[in-house]
């Protein structure tokens, strides 16, 4: 997709593995690094567990594709920055520094430079300073607060757990790898490069699911819950139930429709108990969202009574596919080596042996996000040595040095390039990309991704959240809906009395029961068209497909054969427009042995195996994610494969299928332990709060005064360890044979954690961490949406937020595409600046602006029951 682009980066670890996403996209990542090597290197596991800078399964994991250059020389780190496309740079531009050069002076030698940047917190506002680490963003951003154990009857009596392994940085590297391919779609029309950043604290905030319309809404707090979503109410009863053999199972779903299923589905086995079906008059339509309701006590007992029945078998032994061939959504809670041996995945290439001829054998590496057919997912080689690509580079460079710079820049014979895909004339009937009109965003700026249409099936976070993105960067969007089986729109909703209610509200407020109010739909849908449209029906099917004729992009989140049983499947989109872009995204994708197997959040992280990675050791129960994670992680997928497959077409005239999947988003990620199990034979254990790859201590959560307040805090070196004993007054720890050096801290942690324990217990988190910062101790409170709307001074210096209004709903606060493009900013409200759309809100001006349709004519679709 990206082949034929040249990235320079200087990243650490904060910036990798965007720099891996590059370079699995097909782009030639050139990482430079100090003569010492990249600080990845040191960080562990190592293979056979002996540290050494080409040992680190970190770095292994975190930059195969990539070549390594070490270069000292200001002239030829101009010369290869003036044939760069973009410079990745996770430094806060020390990288540069080194050779008297920031991203303006990069961007005035080489106009078409993208400079992609990484910062802890942003480049201004009171926080722009802090220290950041994995733990401390997940702390401010608060994903933490959402994921963890459910309470003792007298409150919680655990922290609140970070999910591992390094996503703070995985969030913030998706959502640059989506910004980056907008401001490359974007330089096709102008030719030229822009500032292209992201700070990983207003990433990780933005990435949370449910608690920041609930609390923007209805000023409703969510509390965590094991293994499950954070809600209002919590219950007592978690949806992974125990095998006899001491794992894990996961089951989601207690609506009318999912008993149905699930009481004859027990009675194959005589242990349904007292559970009866649905009776006959029962709603077995509704569907059951993730999160967006509280379990009452009788969906308990459903869950309990599942509970009984996975307890009866031994892990390998649960009838989990019997369960998913009835319907229901169960899948085993897998540890992420289960992954790579599996055939399903094995099929769709999501994993791929790369040679390590040091070893004399492969290494086992997910590789692939989505199955496509015109281009694929670059899986290697393994990881560079240190300066591999050296000598090769320094030479071209010094062989180019009297070549102009427009002969060095991306196109013309510069350094050792990969030759871009061939180019030819696009056969479909739209102008090109670059030929088409800017559209202007409420900022007044051109939005990168002006004139894109994308005719949107999308629903749910997973894929609706991704064509949200590219609307907010400028695409038309049209959801298309159809009543029968409609988008979830009745979660977060509006409050009784509006945003005037919600202005003075000292409680949670009660919520409006109209579906076009809905908040969550509101975050998911903002600056989308709606339209109502019965494909059923062979007026509905053949407006959608004038439609789609005159679309960019089809993109659906139905189950796998849904849109093909309708009439629109591959062969037939194509047939309308030849070089139009398909991107479908399902829970395990279509193709493979699990096609027709379903998902929500919960479930497909329990395929992936990040839900078993979050928790305390075993044999306590994993704590998981309190919310759709793979949701957030397949809508930057979903997104990120719409805007490769439209730069590859720009480029080639070829539109194409891709089959993307939210395990694989989920999988993608889960690099790190894959690797430990391929080249050490071990398996993934949980580590809590801990940080043993990139050695720290103290590092966790410590309870602080106050109900459920929590400070995360982190000393990765002997002056934070220092600094820390300053600020809580306990000087004489120095002396304490236990902690005299972090090899002797980390060996003695348990005994640590009592020691800030008993400091912290009587401090006010938020007032400990301003005092911890300030000392240059990395520490963040463990905030709750409430923190983070109301009380967060960075995040309202980075304007966080955005207002757009909805038609019914009104105006409300919605999260801001968190990438900041300088010349073409990201708007909430998309190109028409509104709110999600009411239900078919936009038939008639679609219909008659698009298709020449008259009113009268819309009017009598809808009698006809087309609309």
């Amino acid at each position: 997709m990206l082949d034929g682009l040249r990235v320079v980066e200087t990243a650490d670890e904060r910036g990798e593995y965007c720099g891996l996403i590059l370079a699995g996209l097909g782009a030639e990542v050139i990482k430079v690094e100090p003569p010492q090597g990249s600080p990845s290197r040191a960080i562990g596991p190592f293979l056979d567990d002996r540290p050494g800078p080409d040992r680190s399964l970190h770095f292994l994991a975190m930059n195969r594709g990539k070549r390594s250059v070490v270069i000292e020389d200001g002239e030829a780190m101009r010369a290869l920055l003036n044939s760069a496309d973009i410079h990745l740079d996770a430094t806060g531009g020390a990288a540069l520094a080194r050779f008297g050069l920031d991203g303006e002076a990069a961007r005035a030698l080489n106009p078409r430079l993208i400079t992609a940047r990484i910062t802890p917190f942003g480049d201004t506002g009171p926080w722009k300073d802090f220290k950041g680490s994995d733990l401390v963003h997940l702390a401010l951003g608060g994903i933490m607060m959402n994921c963890g154990y459910d309470a003792a009857p007298d409150g919680y009596d655990l922290p609140p757990i970070a999910p591992q392994l390094w996503h703070a940085y995985m969030i913030a590297g998706e959502q640059l790898a989506v910004g980056i391919a907008a401001a490359l779609i974007r330089r096709f029309k102008d030719g030229a490069g822009q500032d292209v950043s992201v700070a990983i604290h207003e990433a990780v905030a933005k990435n949370t699911e449910l608690d920041l319309m609930s609390w923007v809404m209805r000023r409703a707090p969510l509390y965590r819950q094991t293994a499950r979503h954070a809600v209002e109410t919590p219950n007592r009863t978690p949806n992974i139930a125990n095998t006899k053999d001491g794992r894990w199972v996961m089951s989601w779903g207690v609506s009318a429709r999912d008993k149905a299923k699930l009481v004859p589905f027990l009675k194959r086995w005589d242990m349904a108990a007292d559970l009866e079906p649905p009776p006959a008059d029962a709603d077995l339509s509704a569907r059951n969202v993730p999160g967006s309701t509280d379990a009452d006590e009788a969906a308990n007992h459903v869950q309990d009574v599942v509970q009984r029945f996975v307890r009866a078998f031994r892990y390998e032994a649960v009838p989990w596919r019997a369960a998913q061939e009835a319907g229901l959504l169960w899948a085993p809670v897998r540890k992420p080596h289960e992954n790579a041996e599996d055939p399903h995945w094995l099929a769709r290439g999501t994993f791929a042996d790369l040679d390590h001829p040091e070893l004399g054998r492969t290494l086992r590496y997910p590789v692939s996000k989505w199955r496509a057919s015109a281009t694929a997912w670059q899986p290697g080689p393994a990881a560079p040595r240190l300066d591999e690509y050296g000598p090769a580079l320094r030479a071209a460079l010094k062989a180019a040095a009297g070549r102009s710079a427009e002969a060095a820049r991306p196109g013309a014979s510069g350094p050792a390039r990969r030759a871009p895909a061939t180019v030819r004339a696009a056969p479909a009937p739209g102008a090109p990309l670059a030929a088409r009109p800017d559209v202007i965003s409420a900022r007044g700026r051109p939005m990168p991704l002006g004139g894109v249409r994308i005719f949107d099936f999308s629903w749910f976070l997973a894929s609706a959240g991704g064509t949200r993105f590219l609307a907010s960067l400028g695409a038309e969007a049209i959801k298309v809906e159809w009543k029968e089986n409609p988008d979830t729109r009745l979660a977060a909703m509006a409050p009784v009395g509006g945003r005037a209610a919600r202005a003075v509200a000292t409680g949670p407020l009660k919520g409006v029961t109209d579906p076009d109010m809905g908040g969550q739909f509101n975050h998911k849908n903002a600056g989308k068209r709606g339209l109502s449209l019965n494909i059923r029906h062979p007026k509905g099917l053949a407006i959608a497909k004038d439609l789609i004729r005159l679309s960019d992009v089809v993109a659906e989140g139905f189950s796998p054969g849904v849109l093909e049983r309708l009439g629109l499947g591959w062969d037939v989109l194509r047939a309308i427009r030849p070089d139009i872009i398909y991107v479908q995204q399902s829970g395990m994708g279509s193709a493979g042995l699990y096609g027709r197997f379903r998902t929500v959040g919960p479930v497909a992280a329990s395929f992936a195996g990040t839900t078993d990675m979050s928790g305390l050791p075993e044999p306590a129960m994993p704590a998981g994610w309190g919310y759709s994670y793979l949701d957030w992680a397949g809508a930057h997928g979903f997104a990120l494969a719409i805007l490769g497959a439209l730069h590859h077409r720009e480029r080639t005239g070829e539109g194409q299928w891709i089959d993307s999947s939210q395990c694989e988003a989920g999988i993608y990620q889960t690099a790190i332990p894959v690797l430990d199990w391929s080249a050490n034979g071990r398996p993934w254990s949980r580590i809590g709060n801990r940080s043993p790859y990139k050695p720290a201590a103290p590092h966790g959560a410590y309870r602080c005064r106050g109900t459920d307040r929590w400070l995360a805090v982190a000393c990765f070196d002997e002056a934070e360890w220092q600094a820390l004993l300053g600020v809580m007054g306990r000087a004489t720890l120095a002396d304490d044979p236990r902690f005299a050096t972090l090899a002797d801290r980390l060996r003695h942690q348990d005994a640590l954690d009592r020691e800030v324990t008993a400091w912290t217990l009587d401090q006010e988190a938020g007032a400990a961490m301003l005092r911890l910062q300030a000392a240059g101790v990395p520490a963040g409170l463990c905030q709750t949406a409430e923190d983070r709307i109301d009380h967060d001074p960075q995040l309202a210096e980075l304007d966080w937020m955005t207002e757009v209004t909805g038609s019914r709903i009104g105006r409300w606060p919605v999260p801001e595409f968190p990438v900041r493009l300088a010349r073409t900013p990201a708007h909430a409200g998309g190109p028409i600046d509104r709110g999600a759309p009411c239900y078919g809100e936009d038939n008639t001006s679609i219909l008659t602006d698009l298709l020449g349709f008259s009113a009268d004519e819309v009017r009598r679709l809808a009698e006809e029951g087309v609309l």
